[in-house]
């Protein structure tokens, strides 16, 4: 059974590029508390909560501790145990510290990475419509072809916490047309 708390609007963290990394003018998205992790395997929890919504392609473990990005798809990741210290938006970006239950939308182009966690530290990742995901560092060479990619990117079609009526879309949609 889905346990979602009451609707939680999300923090809005906006990361322009820095010339190593694009970042993205659609801001990442952090859903505080917003489904309970009280279950014997949490981690179901967040993967059929997400592959409800079209969030599938879905695995269990940490986040990487170099700084990374996707360009083929957005990511959402859930956390399921334990707690970390995110960077997000490269060097210069915002450090996070996420916990049990926090889920956080990361667009496509934006820089993560895990600078500390607990030993138990867990994460759900899964991509809107089940994309299969790249991983680039920010290296030369990487652009313009992440650029190109990043582009053209649809809109995925839900939220990956409360789908078609969520924030997500009218978010994403408001940032992209005020980009323009």
């Amino acid at each position: 059974m889905i346990q979602q708390q009451d609707f939680v609007q999300p923090e809005q963290f906006p990361f322009k590029d820095d010339g190593v990394f694009p970042n993205s003018p659609l801001p990442l998205l952090l859903y505080r508390r917003a489904i309970t992790t009280d279950a014997e395997d949490p981690a179901s929890i967040f993967e059929e909560h997400f592959a409800e919504n079209d969030w599938s392609n879905s695995w269990r473990d940490g986040v990487y501790s170099f700084p990374h990005y996707h360009s083929t798809s957005h990511e959402v990741l859930g956390v399921y145990s334990g707690m970390a210290t995110l960077r997000l938006g490269g060097e210069h970006g915002k450090n996070v510290e996420v916990n049990p239950g926090d889920v956080i939308v990361i667009p496509a182009g934006v820089a993560h990475q895990n600078i500390g966690a607990s030993d138990n530290f867990g994460v759900v990742g899964a991509y809107p419509g089940g994309r299969h995901w790249d991983l680039l560092r920010g290296l030369p060479g990487e652009r313009p072809k992440a650029d190109h990619n990043i582009a053209a990117l649809p809109m995925p079609e839900n939220d990956p916490i409360y789908g078609a009526e969520g924030p997500l879309r009218r978010i994403w949609k408001d940032a992209g047309a005020s980009s323009k």
